[in-house]
């Protein structure tokens, strides 16, 4: 006789003690509970990231659009890793230099995965040194100078 889930005025604990048991035996809850995609992210499961700016770079779009995105090597002041983040924008790479300091968050493709056209490319630059690319790229605010 197989032993059914428990019913009745004073189940809930042990159904839940249960499902939780059984929660485990799903791929996605296991890799989530034993935090292991934190391991292999840059950010550390974190949403954005403060970095330094070590070169500009030019990178050529996929098949079948034809050109040269700019992006900067960027390297994680918490852990020294270096990534490569997507400069948004028209003119956008004007207003970073080397050295900069700049905020990095995800680019919006699938997580851990690159986006669009841009191999590679899992991050974009939404501050630098403090000041909202989007600010500068309007017009509205200038590039404190370091």
């Amino acid at each position: 006789m197989t032993r059914k889930s428990p019913r009745g005025l004073y189940a809930a604990r042990n159904l839940r003690r249960k499902r939780q048991k059984f929660r485990w035996s799903y791929r996605h809850y296991k890799r989530r509970m034993l935090r292991l995609d934190e391991e292999v992210d840059p950010l550390e499961g974190a949403p954005m990231a403060r970095g330094i700016v070590l070169e500009k770079v030019g990178i050529e779009s996929r098949q079948p659009n034809s050109a040269v995105r700019k992006c900067v090597r960027v390297q994680l002041i918490k852990n020294g890793r270096q990534v490569t983040a997507f400069l948004p924008g028209d003119g956008a790479l004007n207003f970073v230099d080397e050295h900069d300091e700049v905020i990095i968050c995800g680019i919006g493709g699938p997580m851990g995965k690159a986006y669009g056209d841009l191999p590679g490319v899992r991050y974009q630059v939404i501050k630098v040194n403090g000041v909202s690319l989007k600010a500068l790229l309007l017009g509205k605010k200038q590039k404190p100078v370091r």
